[in-house]
């Protein structure tokens, strides 16, 4: 089997490849391992949309997957008894830029010392009247124990998250169907939107419209079953 790496500190893991038959092949990988906490599962996503993640994870700070050793997992993935879990993204469209993420897209104020002003329409409709704040942040199931738990203190299983950032005015979080889709328009900017820890980030101005929907593509990650 051809296994790509992503991380850092590989050696340990690539000195491990041979004893169980994996070839490393960054170009036209199988499986992908990603070693390291979550950021590198999101890069390796990035890298390598739709190619099954095996995660790796040496770090405490880890939530999403819990922590086995290199060898176990090896085992498992070569006798094929890991388990494939799919994973929603959303996609993040405005002019002829797209972004993809498998945890959140994050729209925000680009100044720090001024709010945004935005409105919200989900599925064509309006959501509110205008709202002043640092902005707002969609969310994948996989992605709300991320920026969205911090800022509504919850979690969800199925849908997309709405949560609403550091609002002048209260506004409650949402959990929409996982086929909404959620247009944001910039009333006074300037604004940002960003993906997952994507460096690719997308200027809005005044008058300048976002739409979040979910994405054609999934994630895969592998995992030992009854996780």
């Amino acid at each position: 089997m051809k296994v790509a790496l992503v991380g850092k500190s590989l050696n340990t893991v690539e000195a491990l490849l041979p004893v169980y038959g994996l070839i490393r092949d960054d170009q036209s990988p199988e499986v992908v391992i990603s070693v390291g906490g979550d950021g590198t599962l999101l890069s390796a996503e990035r890298k390598y949309p739709t190619i099954p993640k095996l995660p790796l994870r040496f770090s405490e700070t880890s939530r999403k997957i819990h922590d086995h050793k290199a060898e176990i997992l090896f085992e498992k993935l070569i006798s094929g008894d890991l388990v494939e879990v799919p994973q929603m993204k959303l996609v993040a469209v405005t002019g002829t830029s797209r972004l993809h993420a498998l945890n959140d897209v994050n729209f925000h104020n680009e100044m720090i010392t001024s709010a945004v002003r935005y409105r919200v329409e989900i599925n064509g409709q309006p959501h509110s009247s205008e709202i002043i704040g640092d902005g707002l942040i969609v969310a994948t199931p996989f992605g709300s124990t991320a920026y969205y738990r911090s800022i509504t203190h919850s979690i969800f299983q199925v849908g997309i998250g709405l949560a609403f950032n550091n609002s002048t005015e209260p506004v409650d979080h949402l959990v929409l169907n996982e086929n909404a889709r959620i247009q944001v328009q910039v009333v006074r900017g300037p604004a940002l939107v960003a993906v997952d820890n994507d460096p690719g980030w997308i200027h809005l101005g005044e008058g300048d419209t976002v739409e979040v929907h979910k994405a054609q593509e999934s994630a895969t990650i592998l995992t030992l079953p009854d996780l």
